[in-house]
């Protein structure tokens, strides 16, 4: 069974377009020149992949599985096309590379300054998503390693143990809970919040967890990091739910007082995932063991 790269960008087109007119003119293509290629492609495979109706397509069982797969071959087509330009510059190897923001702004600078000094000739391309969307990405084949934290499901992943991150509420040190041993989210719902911005995994991550409480979460301001939400504590503006890590490192500096959150959920484990270990390039598999020699050399405990 042959399939023509022409024919696998034009059901894509065909199916964001919910038209063939639509697909047609996106593809660059007729729209008889576009029907012709359709049937053709259906023919061959032995089952129709559309239905038409006035209202537009609709993608049959076997058409959602073409897409899907369709999605995936251009993707990989498209990194294979990026990747090759950068071996011209005199790259030998590219990384894609999306975390939680735990992750991202506690625990990896410092192993990829490391792994960039060691490998000079890899590029990295590091993103911050939702956990969620870095599971999906992974499995996809969208990006190479994923690093996720609390309770997404990965049954269809490699996934490899890597650190523990807690939640914690951040107050100022005269606050009416600073003193406490503990508390509960849902508790400190009544007060103002620091929220980081919107689009950030802990923001989504709270929010969804305010969803499940039916519950707002009073956002007196925003802002775009664990730093300048823990000055925004220090004066006096509001608490805020933080990592842990981030939180001690910068009461170092700062007045500020941390409680921890009893709620079962703000105890997450992070790993880090993949699609196949054993076929990863090499040096994609040298990251993941910097990342989990890193882990095993942190301080016992939670960090």
């Amino acid at each position: 069974m042959h399939f023509d790269l022409t024919d696998l960008r034009l059901m894509v087109k065909v199916a964001e377009a919910n038209s063939v007119t639509g697909g047609a003119e996106a593809s660059h293509l007729s729209t008889p020149a576009a029907s012709t290629r359709i049937k053709n492609l259906e023919e061959g495979i032995g089952t129709r992949l559309l239905v038409r109706t006035p209202q537009g397509v609709t993608l049959t069982p076997p058409g959602q599985a073409f897409v899907h797969h369709a999605r995936l071959v251009l993707s990989q087509l498209e990194r294979l096309r990026s990747d090759l330009q950068e071996y011209a510059l005199g790259i030998k190897g590219h990384l894609r590379v999306w975390a939680s923001a735990t992750a991202m702004g506690e625990f990896l600078p410092p192993v990829l300054q490391t792994y960039l000094r060691e490998h000079p000739d890899v590029n990295i391309d590091l993103r911050e998503r939702l956990s969620f969307d870095v599971v999906r990405a992974v499995g996809d084949g969208k990006i190479d390693i994923g690093i996720v934290s609390g309770f997404e499901r990965t049954e269809t992943l490699q996934v490899i143990p890597y650190r523990r991150d807690r939640l914690v509420l951040v107050v100022p040190p005269g606050h009416a809970m600073a003193q406490a041993a503990s508390v509960a989210f849902a508790d400190t719902l009544s007060f103002d919040h620091i929220g980081l911005a919107e689009g950030s995994a802990l923001r989504a991550f709270l929010q969804r967890i305010c969803d499940e409480l039916h519950r707002t979460l009073q956002l007196r301001i925003e802002v775009s990091g664990f730093e300048v939400a823990c000055r925004m504590v220090e004066a006096g503006v509001g608490v805020s739910v933080l990592p842990e890590s981030a939180a001690r490192r910068h009461a170092q500096a700062m007045a500020l007082a941390i409680v921890p959150l009893y709620d079962a959920w703000s105890l997450r484990e992070m790993h880090v995932c993949v699609r196949d270990l054993a076929a990863l390039p090499g040096f994609a598999q040298d990251l993941i063991a910097l990342l989990v020699a890193d882990a095993a050399g942190a301080k016992s405990g939670i960090v």
